[in-house]
Parts: C-alpha cells; sequence; structure tokens
C-alpha cells in the first residue's frame, strides 16, 4: 500500500496556510494588548502631561510650564515628611509582618487537630477591607468606650484613659497594631504553603548529621522557601508605600501631620487643595521611582534564584 504525497513547501517556505493561521493568532490577540496597554498607559500619560500644566483650584492653565512643579517637590518639606513617615510604617510593620507569619508557619506547618479550620480563622483579617478595618481599630481604641482601655484598666486597677490616635506617643503603635493584624495572616499563608512543599527528607538528615535547629533553617528551609519570601515581601512592601485606609481611618494623617503618608498627602494636595498639577508631579515621580525599584529587586531575585 501506497503513502499518500505530500506537498512540500515551494522556495523553501512554510506550507501552506500554517503562516497565516500564525498572524490569525496575534490578530485575535491585538485589541485585547491594546486595551490593556490604553488601561495601563494612558492614565500615567494623562498625569505626566497635567504635572507640565498648571491646573489648580483658581485656574486651569494647560500651557506648557516645564519642570516648575517637579522643582517644587525638592522644596516641599511637608512632602519629604510624608515620605519618612511611610519609609518608618514599612520599616518597622514588614518585618514584624514577616516575623510572625514565619513563626505562624512553622506552628501550623505539622498536621494539628482543627488545623484547617484555625488556619481558615486566621486568615479571616484580610477579607475585611482595611477602611473598615481601621474605623473598627478606632473604636477598639476609643479612650472612653473602647474594650482596649478596659480592659487595661482592669488590669491596672484603675481606669486608663489613653489618648491612642491623638496623643503622639501612641498613634503609631495603634497604627502598627492595626496593621500587622490584618496582614500578617497573609504572610503566613504565603510562607505555610511553601513551608509546605520543603523536602522533609533534607530537613530530617540534617538533623540526623547533628545539624541544630538553626543551621537547618539557614542552609535548607530559607534557601527552598526564599522565591516566595522575597515575593511577599515586594507585595506587602509596595502595599505599605501607598497605605492609606487603615491609617485614613484611624488618624486622617493627624495628630496634625504626624502619620501623613505619602498617599495621604498626595490625597490631600489633590482632593482637598485642589493641586491637580503638582499632585500630578508627585504622582510621576512616585510612579518612576517605584518602577526602578522593582526592576532592580526583580533582577537581584533572578540573579539569587
Amino acid at each position: 500500500m501506497t503513502e499518500p504525497a505530500t506537498i512540500a513547501p515551494r522556495d523553501g517556505g512554510m506550507a501552506p496556510g500554517l503562516g497565516t493561521d500564525r498572524h490569525f493568532k496575534y490578530l485575535i490577540l491585538l485589541p485585547a494588548v491594546f486595551i490593556l496597554l490604553f488601561i495601563g498607559i494612558f492614565p500615567i500619560v494623562h498625569t505626566l502631561v497635567a504635572s507640565v500644566q498648571n491646573i489648580n483650584m483658581l485656574e486651569e492653565d494647560t500651557s506648557f510650564h516645564g519642570l516648575l512643579h517637579y522643582r517644587y517637590l525638592f522644596q516641599d518639606a511637608r512632602l519629604w515628611e510624608s515620605i519618612a513617615h511611610t519609609l518608618l510604617i514599612t520599616g518597622i510593620a514588614l518585618p514584624i509582618e514577616l516575623g510572625l507569619g514565619l513563626l505562624m508557619a512553622f506552628l501550623f506547618v505539622e498536621k494539628l487537630p482543627g488545623r484547617p479550620v484555625f488556619v481558615a480563622l486566621l486568615v479571616l483579617p484580610t477579607l475585611i477591607a482595611p477602611v473598615v478595618a481601621g474605623a473598627t481599630w478606632r473604636l477598639l481604641f476609643d479612650h472612653r468606650y473602647g474594650p482596649i482601655n478596659q480592659v487595661l484598666g482592669w488590669i491596672a486597677g484603675e481606669p486608663v484613659p489613653i489618648l491612642w490616635v491623638i496623643n503622639p506617643a501612641y498613634v503609631y503603635p495603634a497604627i502598627f497594631i492595626a496593621e500587622i493584624w490584618q496582614w500578617t495572616p497573609f504572610m503566613f499563608l504565603l510562607l505555610l504553603a511553601a513551608l509546605s512543599n520543603v523536602d522533609r527528607s533534607l530537613t530530617e538528615a540534617a538533623e540526623i548529621d547533628g545539624a541544630s535547629p538553626l543551621t537547618v533553617f539557614r542552609r535548607i528551609i530559607l534557601p527552598a522557601i526564599w522565591p516566595v519570601m522575597a515575593i511577599a515581601l515586594l507585595i506587602r512592601g509596595l502595599d505599605l508605600i501607598r497605605i492609606f485606609d487603615v491609617i485614613w481611618a484611624l488618624t486622617q494623617g493627624g495628630p496634625g501631620t504626624m502619620t501623613e503618608t505619602l498617599s495621604i498627602y498626595t490625597y490631600n494636595q489633590g482632593f482637598r487643595q485642589f493641586e491637580t498639577s503638582y499632585t500630578g508631579a508627585i504622582a510621576f515621580l512616585v510612579i518612576v521611582v517605584l518602577t526602578v525599584v522593582v526592576i532592580w529587586l526583580l533582577r537581584r531575585m533572578e540573579i539569587h534564584r
């Protein structure tokens, strides 16, 4: 029985129809790619255009003003204070969330009775909207009717009228408590998934050879969970850089401007002072800086993979 003849491509090209099919799939994807690029790039371009104009509450001057507002950025002490507040919150909350999340993950990585129920309950805070969580904690911290002061009063044996969201000495602890309470479970969930995939035979062999728990963690566990840990740190770090909801519900940046973060300052400039062009300059500068930082971090993660 003879085999059917095949038609060879002419002039070394592809068989008829293959080139058309390959171009057709790109044509199908083109509208979706265009829409995604438009949605992502248009706000950035619009922000850049607004930042070189002079639009505010009193006038709408759309003529080109160059880098006028960008020069103001370096002279704005309140802006740099808000950046310092943001970095302070990030630098304290992020390591605590990582540490507590890792300890909780080590605790629940073993098969414990009722483990799924406890894990589900621990993850519940992340399901709450941040503004709702902040408003709830503001009620809990209320100096007259809040349960936190009442419990402290029972322990002390006398009334404890701590002004959590007003007194400068307590306002940051209140923010850290609310933020860490809500987002430590996020770190816990990711790290628990990473720890569950660590090869137990390697850790057991190291323990049999006499390796200490710290050595096992540094040499075996940490390299295994580092990719997930790095992504978790990156996600939470970016979230903390743009933190707004919890602090707005708790203090609205007060007392004074003591807890005013970069996002709250930008909001005040754009939607209270109506300094549209100056707000655009702040936003565009933040976009550029964060883009550079994220690209650098992703490259560092690739190097250490």
